[in-house]
């Protein structure tokens, strides 16, 4: 049974597909790229990398299998089991074999497995419809001088005459202004006392209204009939969609005995609910990023369990 395009399938939809005893195929989001040099655009994408160190069964590509197919997870187990070990072979005997649509596997001179991706499969859902273009070079010292030339013919078919502005007689405004330079000094006299008694007023009203101001103080009783309610603040936990995952296990002992062992060695160690095949998942801890949880991996694969992978939960 091929599972090629199962895997495929899933690569649109999950960060992270699993083929039990071979490894996994992760993805990378990359923005869109510009090559100045071929005048070349490339849309968002996914990049699809390959891990060889990830072999543990997280249900992901089984369950589909079996769904799809309409076998039993047990049989799609199998299945998977006899294609890997086709691909083994192959690449034993021949050093080299290809997943449609995912990419092509060699070894190199020190026996390692080498993953080239396809260029011609776009795993962003979001980038679905577009492909990358080349534009030609814009010409912009052409465009420039044709410009150049159209605005000089225009020029000389249409030359632009100056019309010089006619004077306006405006000596009728120095009598207006010698009206209101005395109109003005006999108002400043008049308006000084008319400040001054304002102002006696103003003071007199100010001082009767902070005397009776002052009393009020004196005599005032402050009580809150209805005081307000204690506000409460609630935080919202942070997200931690991205896990490590130590094991998942058919029997909740054995996961229960692997995480007091995970606790004792000093890992914040998590159990999660079953999932839906029946699988208790056992966690070495959660992250809020996919950079916390890759160096975390990283560091587990060192110090206590090279099998360890990453589990990303969707939003």
């Amino acid at each position: 049974m091929k599972i090629e395009q199962y895997i495929s399938q899933l690569l649109y939809r999950y960060q992270c597909v699993t083929v039990p005893g071979f490894g996994a195929f992760l993805t990378e989001f990359q923005s869109a790229q510009l090559d100045e040099s071929s005048h070349s655009f490339y849309p968002p994408k996914k990049m699809v990398s390959f891990n060889p160190f990830i072999k543990n069964n997280d249900g992901l590509l089984a369950n589909h299998l079996a769904e799809a197919e309409k076998i039993s997870y047990e049989v799609a187990v199998n299945a998977i089991q006899n294609e890997v070990s086709h691909w083994k072979t192959k690449i034993q005997e021949f050093g080299n074999f290809s997943i449609k649509n995912i990419g092509d596997f060699s070894l190199n001179s020190e026996k390692n497995i080498v993953f080239v991706p396809v260029d011609q499969i776009n795993y962003l859902k979001e980038s679905f419809g577009l492909s990358s273009f080349i534009s030609p070079a814009v010409k912009r010292e052409v465009l420039r001088e044709t410009y150049k030339e159209e605005v000089e013919q225009l020029e000389e078919q249409a030359p632009i005459i100056f019309t010089p502005e006619k004077k306006r007689n405006y000596s009728f405004l120095k009598y207006a202004a010698v009206f209101l330079l005395s109109a003005g000094i006999a108002g400043t006299v008049g308006y000084k006392f008319y400040e001054k008694k304002i102002a006696e007023e103003t003071l007199l009203v100010q001082t009767n209204v902070q005397k009776k101001v002052n009393q009020k103080i004196q005599e005032a009783t402050f009580y809150i009939s209805n005081p307000l309610p204690s506000v409460t603040l609630t935080v919202p936990a942070e997200k931690m969609p991205y896990h490590v995952v130590a094991g998942v296990f058919r029997i909740e002992s054995n996961a229960e005995e692997h995480y007091q062992r995970l606790l004792k060695l000093g890992f914040k160690a998590i159990r999660l609910a079953p999932n839906k095949h029946g699988l208790f998942p056992v966690l070495y801890g959660s992250y809020p990023s996919y950079t916390d949880a890759q160096q975390a991996m990283k560091d587990i694969h060192k110090l206590d369990n090279k099998d360890a992978w990453l589990l990303i939960q969707e939003q």
